[in-house]
């Protein structure tokens, strides 16, 4: 029987400086997908990097549990992956070589052909030895789904979901969302209507 995961935002609140960027976000999923919506500067993408522990809200708390018992900051990163436009990869190596290294730096044993299986699935097969430099931004944006993938994380946070992807990176898009809708948590943040409708629930900012 699989654990179940929990992540409950509790009167969050982030500002920076003088700029209120949002106030008293509450809610609770354990399961499904929330959809994060609103527009552009309405804390999207802050909402998403709190959840994952990059930034510290300014009031409020993100409590995340694993079969009831709640898992610190650091230990969060072991359970939630992220795919954001600005996530950084390394042009001059492969995207095997790319996700080998990541796999290291989380202390994750890998195999070559589970490394290659992961990039198959994301709709990179035979171009797995072939270096980021020459990759178009939706191939890049697929390695970014990898990395995000490669820890088998219990949530998954998805910062503009389809950014560059084209039909079939969408289509791979929908497979990764679909399977861990049903075995996990999905939190995706975005203003495109088609993607609204992955979440179970909606979260509107700005409004």
């Amino acid at each position: 029987m699989s654990v179940v995961i929990s992540l409950d935002l509790r009167d969050v609140s982030k500002s920076f400086g003088d700029r209120n960027v949002f106030s008293g976000i509450n809610v609770s999923i354990d399961s499904g997908c929330l959809a994060v919506t609103g527009p552009n500067g309405s804390g999207k993408s802050t909402l998403l990097r709190i959840i994952a522990g990059l930034l510290a809200p300014t009031s409020g708390e993100v409590v995340l549990a694993e079969g009831g018992k709640r898992v610190s900051t650091e230990q969060r990163r072991d359970l939630v992956g992220l795919v954001a436009p600005d996530l950084a990869l390394y042009d001059e190596m492969s995207a095997v070589e790319n996700l080998r290294f990541f796999a290291r730096v989380r202390g994750l044993r890998k195999s070559e052909d589970e490394l290659r299986d992961l990039l198959a699935k994301l709709g990179l097969a035979g171009r797995e030895g072939d270096r980021l430099a020459s990759y178009s931004s939706g191939m890049c944006q697929r390695v970014k789904y990898a990395f995000a993938l490669i820890h088998n994380p219990a949530v998954l946070l998805l910062d503009e979901p389809s950014a560059n992807l084209d039909e079939a990176g969408v289509a791979a898009m929908d497979l990764v969302i679909a399977e861990h809708r049903q075995r996990g948590i999905v939190v995706l943040a975005t203003n495109h209507p088609a993607e609204v409708h992955y979440g179970d629930r909606v979260l509107q900012l700005g409004a």
